[in-house]
């Protein structure tokens, strides 16, 4: 008997080091690029407490992981349809979820994520980074992405969070945010890279993944809960997303096919299970 082959998802986590500096927005805007270019896409709100998700793109949750874990529902009956393409996965708290890593009631909802097998991509949009349970999703995930503002007290979190991920991995990318020009994005970068060089390790690869211009037409957006990229394709910050969407699209490896278990939400899980 052969062993079902599946399309071997890309994680991609996205967090910060404190709210508020548009994580959430890049994430749901993201996967609605990265969708839209055909690839298929899961995001998973992984994020504790706050999970928000479903504000931004403007749909209601009823069930989450927590319910499938515990038997109180089917991966399929939480799995929310946001455009073609692209699946929203309402999360629940890491510390909860990881409370399930032993039970059986894991294994049913590994059997049954299955459904999710075809990913080409999965956005995880976790809290803040320095929580245990936090830094279980950015060690588990293909590449991490680190968004920050130019706002001093930002920039200091942003600095935490890279410097505890750095602990167990050395490749991270950030994503500046609102910022006044790419003068700008660039020469903050260059300064926590140096930093980060010289007192975390010369051996960090901190790359800068691309840089959002602050922009009216961005938080008049997110305050109607709406998408921005899909509200203003031709804005400076749709076509800056678009650049890190591309990003993103050429480290897919469409052609690799990997053991079921081992793509969508289930890989997920078990890489999580793994570090744990």
């Amino acid at each position: 008997m052969h062993e079902k082959r599946a399309k071997k998802t890309r994680f991609v986590a996205i967090t910060s080091g404190k709210g508020g500096v548009g994580k959430s927005t890049i994430s749901s805007n993201l996967s609605w690029l990265l969708a839209k270019s055909g690839l298929k896409v899961a995001v998973f709100d992984a994020d504790l407490g706050l999970a928000n998700l479903d504000v931004m793109f403007n749909v209601r949750v009823r069930k989450n992981l927590l319910h499938v874990l515990k038997g109180e529902a089917s991966v399929k009956d939480i799995l929310i349809p946001i455009r073609k393409n692209l699946l929203l996965i309402p999360g629940e708290s890491g510390e909860e979820i990881l409370k399930f890593s032993n039970s059986d009631l894991f294994e049913n909802f590994v059997k049954e994520a299955n459904i999710l097998d075809d990913m080409d991509v999965m956005i995880i949009d976790t809290g803040a980074g320095i929580g245990e349970s936090m830094q279980l999703f950015l060690q588990a995930a293909d590449d991490v992405v680190v968004v920050t503002v130019p706002d001093p007290a930002a920039i200091t979190d942003a600095y935490a969070t890279i410097k505890v991920t750095a602990r167990k991995r050395n490749d991270i990318y950030m994503i500046m945010n609102q910022v006044r020009s790419e003068k700008e994005a660039n020469g903050i970068f260059g300064k926590i890279k140096k930093v980060a060089q010289a007192n975390i390790s010369e051996k960090l690869e901190l790359n800068l993944m691309g840089s959002l211009a602050l922009s009216d037409k961005v938080s008049e957006s997110v305050k109607r809960r709406a998408i921005f990229v899909k509200e203003h394709p031709s804005s400076n910050a749709t076509r800056e997303l678009e650049k890190i969407a591309n990003r993103i699209a050429r480290k897919i490896d469409g052609n690799t096919r990997v053991n079921a278990y081992e793509s969508g939400l289930t890989g997920l899980f078990k890489r999580l299970f793994d570090h744990f």
